[in-house]
């Protein structure tokens, strides 16, 4: 579709016409609305439903893109940086990676008007479900996106919520959103926004904070951060280095969430890819990925040793029984034909069940290569 064919959304003429909201069951069509350039090489897709419909999803989840490009059929995952209080569109925000093929594919190709199939929104990385008066944000290139979505919700909410968000960029010419944050730090008396940056940009010097995020940097910019509920998503080691930092500092952990990159899917799918990705992002990844094969379906999906398979699953495209994936409902219950699960449960399976082979793929972590009669 040629972006010059686009017209204004009929809902402007009647907002008081409610639509129905978007189901990828129904049709899981997406428009590009508006394609925006964040960085040199970050760009955000603002895509809306083809049949116009509303979005519902909590701050913090991802949609799942189901691509064909030049004839591979590709699925990727990606957290949508869009706040749910803005319901007719949603956001992606996306690195371009050099040799990556969807990456390339969106920067290269996507217009306003192109189309895409997606499904989702889906997810448990979110404020949403952890209500507190104070938060703690903290992000890693890349990684802004889900923390700019619980973010923007607060401020569009007006919450009140004591919000501290610190991000760390390569440079100053990297931080995803500076403006926008920059603006809601100087408009909202209880967020705070600080970046940390490792190096100068060409033609800006950076007089803010450097290196990598230290306990210094914490103790000098949210000193009460032991009293924040924290969230915390980028590259892998940088949430071990954030993890290792907190529970040092004595870090009431049951209050720390954070939601990685799918770098490990990605480093075995593509593992060049993925090691540019990790050169960009300044860090190393080195999680063990499983193969786990859905017998009846035919589908092979790669899922690492951290991620339980349902979750893997999604991520891939497939659309699989579940309903409370905490291991209490048995909705995703499967046959487990050969390989071997870590699985923590909530009640949803007999112990005879497991005997037998069964396993809740919802909280099951391969611990070696699966074979799933599903």
């Amino acid at each position: 579709m040629d972006a010059r064919t686009i017209r204004p959304d009929p809902r402007l003429a009647s907002p008081a016409e409610v639509p129905l909201t978007w189901d990828p069951e129904r049709d899981d069509v997406l428009v590009v609305r508006q394609v925006r350039q964040e960085t040199a090489d970050v760009k955000t897709f603002v895509l809306a439903p083809a049949t116009p419909a509303r979005f519902r999803y909590l701050p913090g989840q991802f949609i799942t893109l189901d691509l064909d490009i030049d004839g591979v059929r590709l699925n990727r995952c990606y957290t949508l940086s869009s706040s749910p209080t803005r319901p007719d569109t949603v956001a992606i925000t996306v690195k371009r990676v050099p040799g990556g093929p969807v990456s390339n594919f969106l920067h290269d190709r996507l217009q306003e008007g192109s189309l895409l199939r997606a499904v989702g929104p889906m997810g448990d990385f979110t404020c949403a479900q952890h209500e507190a008066p104070k938060y703690l944000f903290l992000s890693g290139g890349s990684g802004i996106t889900p923390v700019m979505s619980m973010a923007r919700a607060h401020a569009d909410l007006a919450t009140g919520a004591d919000i501290a968000f610190l991000h760390s960029a390569r440079s100053p010419a990297d931080i995803i959103f500076r403006a926008e944050l920059d603006l809601m730090a100087r408009t909202t008396p209880t967020f705070r926004f600080a970046a940390i940056c490792e190096a100068d940009a060409p033609f800006e010097p950076w007089h803010g904070l450097r290196g990598r995020l230290s306990l210094a940097h914490l103790e000098a910019v949210v000193p009460d951060f032991r009293a924040r509920e924290v969230f915390v998503c980028g590259p892998a080691p940088y949430m071990a280095a954030v993890r290792d930092m907190l529970r040092a500092a004595g870090f009431d952990m049951a209050r720390h969430h954070e939601e990685s990159f799918d770098f490990a899917t990605l480093a075995a799918a593509e593992p060049e890819v993925a090691a540019e990705v990790i050169a960009a992002e300044g860090e190393a990844v080195a999680t063990r990925v499983h193969r786990v094969e859905f017998r009846k379906s035919g589908r092979v999906i790669e899922c690492p040793e951290d991620m339980n398979v349902l979750e893997a699953a999604r991520r891939a495209g497939m659309r699989l029984p579940s309903s409370c994936t905490k291991g209490l409902c048995g909705t995703c219950k499967c046959k487990l034909a050969e390989g071997t699960v870590e699985m923590k449960h909530g009640g949803g399976i007999r112990q005879r069940e497991i005997d037998a082979g069964m396993v809740l793929i919802c909280c099951a972590r391969p611990t070696s290569d699966l074979v799933i009669e599903r």
